[in-house]
């Protein structure tokens, strides 16, 4: 009993994931594992199971429901693996209330459900930069399957570390490469020509001037996955990016923050 409480006080995520999907069926971790992947790298896979709250599950939700709007159709399998962290009592508390996320209308949630996928709006160079990733990936999941067949070869599976690192990689890499082959099988390209545009859209540069100021900026606007600050780069779902969307060039735009609004004038679109 003592030895039992010992082992599950240490256990991190990605060690949870790992067995949580190892007593899953090959088709049920098909399914599940992107899910509980993305989950674990969010947090880490080294951060420590019995020190997560609901509050940051809930979080978790919020952030992903913001920037997947598919989200509330693929919580089955995070809530699955939330319920086994319970009952395995590697956490006291039961982390799936943090997920309050509304699903869609279809009712259909089997493990063998196919979701319909919203196209992403891409840049050119973000889909080079995800499929020479992806190259990559399926490069270090061939040796990763090596080192788990050289691990293999001791028999004594409990205290072969090796072994289950390797698996626990390979776990994480197939979970990376269905997460980029959804998101380049949804690429929409976006045209990246500097001619002017007739309104804001995902891809677009856009010129503001600031209400009273003298300085101009310069933001392009581009989907969650390719937010860059320190390159300008802003998202969809941003307090500017939200406003400026749809707008045309002469437009005055109103930004919600903290201290109260701000004004922007659209003085130049380019796409």
């Amino acid at each position: 009993m003592t030895t039992e409480k010992k082992t599950s006080v240490g256990i991190n995520l990605g060690e949870a994931a790992s067995r949580y999907q190892a007593s899953l069926t090959e088709s049920e971790r098909t399914v599940q594992q992107p899910e509980i992947n993305r989950f674990v790298r969010w947090f880490g896979s080294e951060r420590q199971v019995a020190g997560l709250n609901a509050g940051e599950v809930a979080n978790y939700a919020e952030r992903q429901s913001q920037m997947d709007s598919d989200f509330g159709g693929k919580t089955d399998p995070l809530k699955s693996f939330l319920a086994h962290i319970r009952k395995e009592k590697l956490n006291p508390v039961n982390l799936a209330i943090g997920i309050k996320i509304k699903k869609g209308k279809s009712r259909n949630t089997g493990p063998t459900q196919k979701l319909k996928r919203e196209p992403v709006p891409m840049t050119k160079a973000k889909f080079d930069e995800l499929t020479a990733e992806l190259a990559v990936l399926r490069t270090r999941r061939i040796e990763v399957i090596a080192d788990i067949q050289r691990a293999a070869a001791d028999k004594d599976f409990k205290e072969n570390a090796p072994f289950h690192a390797a698996r626990e990689a390979k776990g994480h890499i197939d979970g990376k490469i269905l997460e980029i082959d959804e998101m380049l099988a949804c690429a929409v390209i976006t045209d990246e020509t500097t001619e002017k545009a007739q309104t804001v859209c995902v891809g677009n540069t856009i010129v503001l001037e600031p209400s009273g100021g003298t300085h101009e900026l310069r933001f392009k606007i581009v989907n969650p996955k390719e937010v860059a600050p320190s390159k300008g780069k802003i998202s969809t779902i941003s307090p500017i990016g939200k406003s400026a969307l749809g707008r045309t060039e002469g437009d005055i735009i109103e930004v919600i923050v903290p201290a109260g609004k701000l004004q922007y004038r659209i003085i130049r679109i380019e796409r």
